[in-house]
């Protein structure tokens, strides 16, 4: 498998400018796996409980994603409410773990074995136990937050200095390093032996920074935006997808895998939930990634 991502799989209800939805379909391991599939074959791990919708596994399967490793337990899905005053940050109303609160990541047979390992924004925990059962990798990725910065740095530092891509946002790697500018903080994250450092900037777009060059691309413009929820995972699988397929980190992989984490991330934030990403067509998605070709040349 080219690719395995391991995850939270949600239920949201978010409320934005541009209108709300219910038990919406999210979580990490569903907008990078939807985004990445695009690209290469996706193996999805996670847990969702009894009251996950068969539309949504139909779904799932309809975009070839391989879900061996997709736990359902008796319980109820975890769940994530939300409410977005302006774009940049959403104002958490309620988070309910449920079944996600005792998820022990399996791996079944298909699962141990891939190109391209990433290890989604879950506690550092369960990012090192999936990390220690895999049997073999090519490269290895993972995305933290702000929370597991402040609640287990010392975990979470354990885990950086094993992976090979590192996901994170302007405020987490500040956070984390406590260095103000952010290339001379993924300079010390690269210390640890980290080949990419990825920092999220939202509607400025990403930079990645490795220790011989800079990568920088802007947002695609979209309007109207409508839910910006799932865009950093939306990038990652993106990103992710296509360096999978690709089996490189050259120089021109990186550029190409960047863009092509941009426009997943567009196509994502153009809709609310993952619809964006399910109704996306291969064409379209050229003809994005060919036009900030053309803007950023």
């Amino acid at each position: 498998m080219s690719l395995i991502i391991v995850g939270s799989v949600a239920l949201d209800t978010i409320e934005t400018p541009a209108g709300n939805v219910a038990d919406a379909l999210g979580g990490s391991a569903l907008y990078a796996s939807l985004a990445a599939t695009h690209f290469c074959p996706v193996s999805i791990v996670g847990v969702v409980g009894t009251d996950y919708p068969p539309s949504a596994i139909e779904m799932l399967k309809s975009h070839n994603i391989n879900l061996d490793g997709l736990e359902q337990v008796e319980g109820k899905t975890f769940r994530w409410s939300g409410k977005y005053v302006s774009f940049n940050q959403a104002e958490t109303l309620s988070t309910d773990l449920n079944v996600f609160a005792d998820f022990d990541p399996k791996l079944p047979d298909s699962c141990t074995s891939c190109y391209t390992l990433f290890l989604a924004n879950i506690h550092p925990k369960l990012q090192l136990k999936v990390l220690s059962e895999m049997k073999h990798y090519s490269l290895v990725a993972c995305d933290t937050m702000n929370y597991w910065i402040q609640l287990c740095p010392d975990l979470l530092t354990e885990l950086i200095r094993k992976v090979d891509i590192l996901f994170i946002n302007e405020d987490e790697i500040r956070q984390y390093t406590t260095e103000r500018d952010i290339f001379l903080a993924a300079r010390l994250i690269l210390d640890m032996g980290v080949r990419l450092v990825v920092v999220k900037r939202g509607e400025c777009g990403a930079v990645i920074i490795s220790k011989e060059s800079y990568y920088f691309a802007p947002a695609y413009p979209i309007s109207p935006v409508r839910d910006t929820t799932g865009a950093g995972d939306s990038f990652a699988g993106g990103f992710l997808g296509y360096i999978s397929a690709k089996k490189s980190l050259d120089d021109q992989t990186i550029r190409q895998a960047l863009r092509y984490g941009t426009v997943m991330a567009a196509l994502n934030v153009a809709e609310f939930s993952v619809d964006g990403l399910h109704t996306a067509d291969q064409q379209r998605i050229e003809s994005m990634q060919k036009k900030l070709k053309e803007w950023t040349s």
